[in-house]
């Protein structure tokens, strides 16, 4: 009897033999279906066949595979990968695997799709949006149809109008094939002319490509530098090859301009993925990648774990973006996996970022890296100037939040016919909402934390948990009325002072939790890049590498943010935000870049390093106390996080686990202690942080010391290797 190991996408600790039946012939690689107790599921041969031997199951105990699917095998790399990363963030093979297989109707035969063309009939009524209709049909070949999406979009109509069309009879319907191919990008599509820096790092990184080896490439240039042209560069390369190319961004759902500039370069928009992919499109994504028929994929994180063929370069823009750290379920870093993934498949890989992970630039620096510096704008623009404004000498009016220089800055810039930018990284009206009577606090039933004011909805929200509630007219505790008072600002109370004072200006917001979502989002964004809005008051997501032509002013409301956070990135993160969001001013050679930072400390290295334009004298100073505290990346850092909804329960597994904690002469355990937010989703947490050298055998102490631990009840154990976030 031959039998195969068959590893199932699910959090088992293995994977499972099984027969294989005589008529059929399977390879390491390929996706079978599976009996698994009293359900059927979809897995992946992990080892070569073999004949059942000693040590193995009775033959009556073994169950048979049950189908072989129609799907291109596994390749050898994405294996190994799945085995790297499930070994490294101490997560199980079939959890990682889960990520790779997460479209559950990729392995299910393609579906026939229906596409629409005119009848010989047409309507007596003929609107306008009728007649678009017919346009875009009558400009494809005759017989040809478009699917409803695709027509929808091509004859800019809702899908009702369609719908109106075909039930009237002047639409027909026939079947396309199951798939329909991605537009091959065109490398010589758009031939652009670089100069100085630019034209020595396209050759260098295009080169990379061209040697079909493992390299790690730091694209550091400032703000506005052309980076993302320069990368394009290595993308035609990996074209003219015939080899694949992946492109990693933080806000994959927020990068119309970066379709846009794709589109310019290479003829067609490339391939997408991210969450807001509908399941049919996700499905098509999937197939095509994995039966090597997509040349160019932009996407989110987990697009490193798709089916790719033949990777010939990976970009990961904004390396330093939070973003890329998963929190839940596999817990990893993809900037980090991203280097192993271009190891694995033999091709470079770029980080690019014009503010660097310390991480990074410690690499870079100590030659482990390849760095290509673009120091300075492209087109003949400069860089915005800096000015702190000490908030304890110069106060803003009693109930304001911006002092006068800053309002004087953004009217000069109206005035000019440029735009002002105003950043808080802080959503909503209000921090914390309270009873000016009785003292109480709006806090979340669920979480740790105070409830976020939402004015213009009229809602009070957590933002860790989602809860909602309406605002109330009395106050709860002691009914009292017109008691309750707005604590603290949020952008939608930014917004309301700037109308103020500029009425006839038109104001935006750019928030990650404005009304419409993601699609609002992405109109906002166009119509500031078009120059349909004056002053933008903007969260976090203005400093996603967004590009606004006409924006000269940039206001930072409160500089000192960040910094209280007893996190060891706090000051490193907020030198990369505000140097962004700093840097989205005076990209264009015709509007001079200004940035004005509010703060009350600023005397802060941080502060004063931005003031200056001195980021590597700043990283400098980082590295430094990091080296000698021996924290990353000159030490290594995981994390035991233990919730329960029992804080009783928790507690009691918290002390076993203590009490079991083996002795290492290289590592610390720090710990435990309830987390910084004690409480979330209605599950109590604690933490243990575990420090250690570079060299520390982290992975290997945590696997002794977990392994007689077994979980009960409502406890929950996670752990995370290289931690990002420490609440």
């Amino acid at each position: 009897m031959q039998i195969v190991s068959v590893l199932i996408p699910l959090g088992l600790p293995g994977p499972y033999d099984y027969a294989v039946p005589p008529n059929m012939s399977v390879r390491v690689g390929d996706f079978v279906r599976v009996p698994l107790g009293p359900r059927r599921v979809n897995g992946v041969v992990w080892q070569a066949p073999r004949t059942l031997g000693e040590g193995d199951l009775e033959p009556k105990k073994i169950k048979s595979i049950v189908e072989l699917l129609d799907v291109p095998a596994l390749s050898e790399q994405l294996r190994e990968f799945v085995d790297w990363v499930a070994a490294y963030v101490m997560s199980p093979p079939g959890s990682v695997l889960r990520q790779v297989m997460r479209v559950p109707t990729a392995f299910e035969p393609a579906k026939p799709l229906l596409a629409y063309r005119a009848s010989s009939q047409r309507p007596d009524k003929m609107t306008s949006a009728r007649t678009r209709v017919f346009e875009a049909l009558a400009q494809l070949p005759e017989g040809m149809g478009l699917t409803s999406p695709d027509l929808a979009r091509e004859a800019k109509v809702s899908a009702s109008v369609i719908k109106g069309l075909l039930q009237g009879g002047f639409l027909q319907t026939y079947n396309l094939p199951g798939h329909k191919a991605f537009a091959q990008p065109d490398p010589d599509h758009l031939i652009r002319s670089f100069s100085g820096d630019q034209k020595i790092v396209t050759k260098d990184l295009s080169a990379a490509v061209g040697e079909r080896s493992f390299t790690t490439h730091l694209l550091d240039g400032v703000t506005g530098s052309g980076k993302t042209e320069v990368y394009f560069e290595a993308i035609a390369q990996a074209l003219r090859e015939n080899r694949q190319a992946l492109i990693l961004l933080p806000e994959i759902s927020l990068t119309t301009q970066f379709l846009e500039r794709f589109e310019a370069r290479f003829g067609c928009a490339p391939a997408l993925w991210h969450s807001g992919l509908g399941p049919s499109e996700r499905r098509r994504t999937w197939r095509e990648i994995a039966e090597g028929r997509v040349q160019v994929l932009v996407g989110a994180r987990s697009a490193l774990f798709l089916p790719w063929q033949d990777l010939g370069v990976i970009i990961v823009d904004e390396e330093h973006d939070g973003g890329f750290k998963q929190e839940d379920g596999v817990i990893y870093n993809a900037r980090d996996m991203s280097v192993v993934r271009a190891r694995l498949a033999a091709c470079p890989v770029i980080l690019s970022s014009a503010t660097p992970s310390l991480e990074s630039y410690v690499n870079a620096s100590e030659g482990r890296y390849e760095t290509h510096k673009l120091a300075s704008r492209h087109g003949g623009a400069s860089m915005p100037k800096m000015q702190l404004v000490d908030m304890r000498a110069s106060p803003p009016p009693r109930g304001a939040w911006m002092v006068p220089e800053m309002l004087a800055s953004v009217g000069a810039a109206l005035e000019r016919g440029e735009q002002a930018l105003l950043f808080l990284n802080r959503r909503g009206y209000a921090p914390l909402t309270l009873c000016r009577g009785c003292g109480h606090r709006y806090a979340c039933p669920d979480c740790d934390s105070w409830m976020v004011e939402h004015r213009f909805r009229k809602q009070l929200q957590c933002h860790h948990c989602g809860h909602l509630e309406p605002v109330p007219d009395v106050c709860t505790h002691c009914k009292e009325p017109d008691k309750l008072a707005a604590c603290g600002p949020g952008v939608e109370r930014i917004t309301e002072e700037i109308i103020g004072h500029f009425p006839q200006a038109r104001t935006v917001i750019l928030s990650s939790d404005m009304a419409g979502g993601t699609q609002a989002l992405r109109d906002t964004i166009q119509q500031i890049a078009k120059g349909e809005a004056d002053i933008i008051v903007g969260t976090q997501i203005v400093a996603k590498g967004h590009h606004f032509p006409k924006l000269s002013f940039v206001g930072v409301v409160d500089a000192d943010l960040g910094l209280g956070n007893g996190d060891l990135r706090a000051a490193e993160r907020t030198y990369q935000l505000l140097s962004q969001v700093a840097g989205r001013s005076g990209r264009s050679a015709e509007a001079e870049g200004f940035a004005m930072l509010q703060t009350h400390m600023p005397e802060h290295p941080v502060l004063q390093a931005l003031a200056a334009g001195d980021r590597d004298g700043f990283f400098t100073r980082e590295v430094l106390s990091r080296e000698i505290a021996g924290m990353p990346p000159y030490g290594r850092l995981a994390a035991l996080i233990i919730s329960a909804t029992d804080p009783n329960e928790a507690l009691a597994f918290v002390r076993d686990l203590a009490s079991k904690m083996p002795v290492h002469s290289d590592i610390r355990v720090l710990g435990p202690a309830p987390a910084p937010i004690a409480r979330i989703r209605n599950r109590y947490r604690f933490r243990f942080l575990l420090k250690g050298p570079k060299n520390a055998p982290m992975q290997a102490y945590i696997g002794q010391w977990l392994a007689p631990i077994k979980t009960r009840g409502s406890v929950r154990l996670s752990v995370d290797i290289d931690p990002y976030s420490f609440l």
